[in-house]
């Protein structure tokens, strides 16, 4: 039996994005759970590896530099034959894993070579949701469950393992308590967003912020949000405006560093996940990075035109309200439920 062999190799496929290699995290455990002898590899973008570093379930770490091209992209994979593994799970399905299973699975013929799973990007579901609002997916909405899901015919269970399943380095953490200083164990707030229609209303960040005033607050984002900024202006004296100004690394210490999280569907709140911070999620147009574990509280407006498109890259198809589905969230809503998130247990 494959639980049983100390010789077994399992390799992960996932080069990105943040929030996507964030949420795969639970992969490993969920693996490892199952077969608790095996030794997993993870190949990634150079830039998410830092982000994989100290899982206790991740024994090698392969990192791939965009900048050597297809060709670079054939040579690891060529390297990595002769790891002989048992087990490849393709999480990501794009033209660059498929490049690494050709090479790594002979022909593709079933019986020669590894064991081999890819996850389906389940293109004719979302093609039913989103053109013609027409919802097969099973609900509710689970990222970490979508991931772990496809590894079921190995006796992998699809509930995510339990957090932390991030592990900042000490490195990190120590930068993230510098830039910190007397902010260690505020709120942290994630504003941003990779499309707009993800963000709630910068103004009600404002508004969120005036409406807590014995709290302190840590604004994250990256070097290109600089509306981050009139966030922070609203209270200077007890927000800390840390925008552009950390690595991923760093950053998911700083959350480590929080006592609780708000923020859109974004890295940071898989990262928050991956902790079990307390966390409040503000849900808008896209299905596919649902929170699910339950120190996540989901603040959602049930809309016939949720969701609207894979990333909530819109445009918003809303013809009564436009955002509707995260103008709907008050700043009062979030205040509340957020207070109500500070009150429980740790």
């Amino acid at each position: 039996m494959f639980s049983n062999s100390k010789t077994a190799k399992i390799l992960v496929i996932r080069f990105s994005s943040f929030g996507d290699v964030v949420q795969t995290l639970s992969v490993p455990s969920a693996l490892a759970q199952t077969f608790p002898q095996s030794e997993i590899h993870w190949i990634t973008r150079k830039d998410m590896a830092p982000l994989l570093k100290n899982h206790p379930h991740i024994h090698r770490i392969w990192e791939f530099d965009r900048k050597v091209g297809l060709g670079g992209l054939i040579k690891l994979s060529m390297q990595m034959r002769a790891e002989n593994f048992t087990h490849i799970y393709d999480a990501h399905n794009n033209m660059r894993s498929h490049v690494i299973t050709w090479i790594l699975c002979p022909l593709g013929i079933i019986g020669v070579g590894p064991i081999f799973i890819r996850r389906s990007i389940r293109r004719w579901k979302r093609f039913l949701l989103f053109r013609f609002r027409i919802n097969t997916f099973e609900m509710p909405f689970n990222g970490q469950r979508d991931l772990l899901e496809p590894l079921q015919p190995w006796g992998v269970s699809k509930v995510a393992p339990p957090a932390p399943q991030i592990f900042p380095s000490e490195d990190s953490t120590a930068k993230a308590a510098e830039v910190l200083g007397d902010y260690k164990g505020a709120i942290s707030l994630a504003p941003s967003a990779a499309f707009f229609l993800k963000r709630w209303p910068k103004e009600y960040w404002k508004d969120l912020i005036a409406l807590m005033p014995t709290e302190k607050f840590v604004l994250l984002g990256g070097p290109e949000d600089s509306f981050i900024e009139d966030i922070h202006a609203v209270a200077p004296e007890r927000v800390l405006n840390l925008a552009g100004k950390c690595s991923l690394q760093v950053s998911s210490a700083v959350v480590a560093h929080s006592k609780a999280v708000v923020s859109n569907d974004t890295g940071l709140l898989h990262v928050a996940e991956q902790l079990g911070k307390k966390t409040v999620a503000l849900m808008g147009p896209a299905p596919f990075g649902f929170p699910s574990r339950p120190s996540t509280k989901i603040m959602e407006i049930q809309l016939s035109c949720r969701p609207c498109s894979k990333h909530g890259q819109g445009p918003c198809v809303n013809k009564e309200k436009f955002h509707q589905c995260l103008v709907d969230i008050t700043p009062a809503q979030v205040a509340e439920t957020l207070r109500t998130k500070l009150a429980e247990p740790s």
